[in-house]
């Protein structure tokens, strides 16, 4: 049975008993602070649980792409070493809430396991939780007597809280779970070892493949446990390892949901893999690497996350970067190649996740342009692994920290080559300071979270902002108290409220809350999953009152100005770039817009100003919004409306339209009732941020006058600075050519002083140990002029040592070259000798073996710099 008839067996086999089929939420989320990704099936259904919100149906499943990448058996630099851990993995699901409980959910699984799939009855197990005396809670013998229909007694086996007690993180819903395994022992082994003494111990080829959760309690902030009114379950079957047991292998990177890639691997490395789980097999480590991280890249890229240096952004570099290193140090690849895998992805998942086909030679560009950059990485890392300084065959940790954390060098790297020349690193150091970084981090992002105090549990929040800046008859529904490093935030959550929470690039409403005349300031409105959360800045004393809440009118406005401007830029840029012109990233404030989009080129001054004039013109226009709420969204797909990739769409969507043959895109936020209102539209600035991702700041309404003003002034103060000529620009173009030819009279006259310097140096050499040095203060006008005069003397010296010191405008400069000939045979190093001189004007440097500059803070120790180098030889 192939993967796509394991996986279609399962959803068709959930429909029949009346579950709705829902796609795969995206791997990145937006509206959860807890998580940076989808890391299991039920997190997309969240709100549903804890009562934020109400499901589409009372049964659904779905197969949910997740990744992980850190706990157990989870950790990155871990996968490739065994054949059943990844970071990216599909979860099959089904899930009920407040439908069927234990009977069904178990019932079900016993039938597909066996009376579809056909595993072997008496191969399974299961597992049910056997209480916990310090939480109070009883052994589940509901589960086990259900158990007891399909199973015979030593076949169920109780679990402990860890294994058997689910929750969803430190508060929350939470309950009792059963897992099923399955044993893959032989005959032979498994007439000699019960399988049930393997159950939960590790054992390779006895596994979970399946854990059915019974949602009863909530966990909340002071660790104690409630029932909860209504019962969910929530079921989820890793899909790599239901394909391993269906097809009979003995790991997942043997199923045909790996093999097409590893066979593709093996023809462009022209190496074999062999399925060797020694971790001294390096080669066939690397290409699982490959296989299972081009996945978890191309998909989370495909949802929206673009690899960078912060949050999520750099959890997808890091993963990338790790995939490049191996390929490059054990499969011998030192191209980039993780992109070339991008077709055979998109067409193996076409019909799953279409998403990645849709994007197919976006995500390639960005996957592209991010392995060029990191080989680029590898090779500058091996050059300054070179010039460290390594004392008595010890590289210090630090300096493989700094190496790592800095220039992106990896760590496992610097070991591989310095094991290869017999050197020792200093791995207590480098643990040191990794665990410094850690603690660092650990201490920005500490947050403390109150349990919710509710005051009703009234679930329906009505947002009434897109009509409405002020309710008077508004009540609080809940809040709570939050702690972080900046001290204590205070959170409140109305029945009925104007602000407009932060999402799809905008920000969140400011504004006042008046408590019987007490007021109390909104500092900021955010959207936890479904639940709008009004930050302020304090409690009011009765939390009970009546609430008038009025949003901040002006920022609201002025934010209205620059998000329908963003829609009239996207459709402009499509126009004029072409349709392949997607939105990757947007940002909505009073001040400003930011938009990020696909296109592989800088965005020409012509087309800008295309661009800026068809917005301009629709402004103009004075286009009315046309607003569709509650429309079912397969009639928004056939009015054309703009989706965006990444987002999570519900049965009925929000499509905002400014003339139906300009712009028409799906948006949840705030608009202007007409595009006069904008006013004027600029741009102020254009910009790469990404492989294939560009960058358009702009400004509206008062901003834009604002600055189109003062640029007015600015032009206005050039002419008269030059004496109001007729043709401003002739007269600067003439000003910069007089300059041109000043500027190279001055070369001239400065490379003419440079000699005479050089003359007087040469007269100055020193025979030190048959070493020609010269170690002098010396007066040139810039660092270039420095580093010219170095190479010019050791020109014309044989043997040379030269260290030149100089004061460069009030700033201390050292430069150190030494003859190439002197570098092996006295072993010595310009960089580190540059380092050890800086030392005497406060500062720092660096270089080649035969060359190395530094600077620094302290022009009186520049004699010193002068004196030391004389005693270096």
């Amino acid at each position: 049975m192939t993967s796509h008839e394991i996986r279609q067996q399962f959803l068709d086999f959930f429909r029949s008993k009346g579950h709705l089929i829902v796609p795969s939420a995206p791997l990145v989320l937006k509206n959860d602070p807890t998580l940076m990704f989808t890391n299991s099936g039920m997190v997309q259904f969240k709100d549903y649980f804890l009562g934020n919100g109400v499901p589409p149906s009372r049964r659904i499943a779905d197969t949910q792409k997740c990744l992980r990448v850190s706990g157990k058996h989870n950790d990155l630099e871990d996968v490739g070493f065994d054949g059943t851990h990844h970071t990216m993995f599909e979860m099959l699901g089904n899930w009920s809430f407040g439908d069927y409980f234990k009977r069904d959910a178990i019932a079900w699984s016993w039938e597909l396991l066996t009376d579809v799939l056909k595993i072997p009855k008496d191969r399974l197990y299961a597992t049910v939780f056997g209480g916990d005396t310090a939480e109070g809670l009883a052994s589940d013998e509901e589960a086990k007597d259900l158990w007891k229909q399909y199973l015979p007694e030593n076949h169920i086996l109780y679990g402990n809280k860890k294994d058997n007690f689910w929750e969803m993180g430190e508060q929350g819903p939470c309950g009792p779970c059963s897992e099923i395994h399955v044993d893959l022992r032989s005959d032979a082994e498994r007439a000699a070892v019960p399988g049930e003494t393997l159950v939960n111990k590790d054992h390779p080829k006895v596994i979970e493949i399946w854990n059915n959760v019974f949602m009863q309690f909530e966990r909340k902030a002071d660790k104690s446990l409630v029932t909860l009114p209504a019962k969910h379950v929530d079921t989820g079957m890793g899909f790599e390892r239901l394909c391993m047991v269906l097809q009979g292998v003995e790991y997942t990177y043997d199923t045909d949901v790996f093999t097409p890639f590893i066979r593709f691997i093996e023809q462009h490395s022209n190496k074999k893999y062999t399925g060797s789980y020694d971790r001294k097999s390096l080669t066939d480590v690397a290409m699982r690497v490959v296989v299972d991280h081009i996945r978890a890249v191309a998909f989370t890229i495909a949802d929206g996350q673009l690899p960078s240096n912060n949050g999520s952004g750099y959890v997808i570099r890091r993963i990338l970067r790790r995939a490049v290193r191996y390929y490059y140090s054990f499969l011998e690849i030192k191209e980039p190649f993780l992109h070339r895998l991008l077709p055979l992805l998109a067409n193996e998942f076409a019909t799953v996740f279409p998403e990645l086909k849709a994007q197919e030679e976006f995500v390639k560009k960005v996957i592209l342009e991010e392995e060029k950059s990191f080989l680029r990485t590898l090779e500058d890392g091996l050059e300054r692994l070179e010039a460290v300084e390594i004392k008595s065959d010890f590289l210090d940790g630090r300096t493989v920290f700094e190496l790592y954390d800095t220039y992106g060098f990896p760590a496992d790297l610097t070991r591989l080559i310095m094991s290869e020349k017999g050197i020792f690193v200093d791995e207590n150091g480098f643990k040191v300071a990794l665990d410094e970084q850690k603690n660092r981090s650990k201490a920005d992002a500490e947050k403390q979270v109150g349990d919710w105090v509710i005051l009703d549990d009234t679930p329906k929040v009505t947002f009434v902002g897109y009509d409405e800046l002020s309710v008077n008859d508004s009540k609080v529904l809940k809040y709570r108290i939050t702690k972080d490093k900046k001290g204590e935030q205070f959170q409140i959550v109305l029945n009925k409220t104007p602000f407009y929470p932060e999402g799809g690039g905008q920000v969140g409403d400011t504004g006042v809350m008046s408590f019987d005349g007490e007021e109390i300031k909104v500092v900021d409105t955010k959207k936890e999953n479904d639940l709008v959360i009004h930050v302020v800045d304090k409690l009011p004393a009765d939390i009970k009152a009546t609430v008038i809440a009025h949003v901040s009118d002006t920022k609201r406005h002025l934010t209205e100005n620059n998000h329908s401007a963003t829609h009239l830029l996207h459709a402009a840029l499509r126009r004029v770039l072409g349709t392949h012109v997607a939105q990757k990233g947007s940002l909505v404030n009073e001040q400003y817009l930011r938009f990020d989009f696909s296109h592989f080129e800088k965005v020409t001054d012509e087309q800008l100003a295309e661009i800026e004039h068809i917005v301009n013109q629709k402004i103009r226009e004075n286009i009315a919004l046309q607003e569709d709420r509650s429309l079912p969204i397969e009639e928004a797909r056939k009015a054309g409306a703009m989706m965006l990739f990444g987002e999570k769409y519900g049965d009925t969507v929000r499509m905002i339209t400014f003339d139906p043959g300009y712009s028409r895109e799906l948006c949840g936020g705030c608009h202007v009732s007409a595009t006069g209102k904008i006013g004027l539209f600029k741009i102020t600035s254009e910009a790469g941020v990404a492989a294939g991702v560009r960058r358009i700041e702009a400004i509206t309404a008062d901003a834009a006058e604002t600055y189109v003003d003062e640029q007015t002034l600015l032009l206005k103060e050039i002419k008269e600075l030059l004496k109001n000529p007729k043709d401003v620009k002739k007269a600067i173009a003439d000003l910069l050519e007089e300059k041109g030819k000043l500027t190279k009279q001055v070369e001239v006259y400065e490379n003419q002083q440079l000699q005479i310097v050089k003359e007087e140096l040469i007269k100055k050499i020193q025979i030190v140990n048959g070493v020609q040095v010269v170690a002098e203060k010396v007066s040139v006008p810039s660092v270039e002029a420095l580093r010219q005069l170095a190479y010019d003397l050791k020109a014309k010296m044989d043997q040379a040592f030269i260290v030149l010191a100089a004061d460069i405008q009030g700033k201390p400069q050292i430069a150190v070259i030494i003859a190439e000939e002197l570098v092996k045979e006295k072993n010595l190093h310009a960089g580190n000798i540059v380092k050890e001189l800086a030392k005497e004007i406060k500062g720092g440097g660096g270089g080649q073996p035969f060359f190395a500059t530094a600077g620094g803070s302290d022009v009186n120790g520049l004699d010193r710099v002068v004196e030391k180098g004389k005693q270096l030889v």
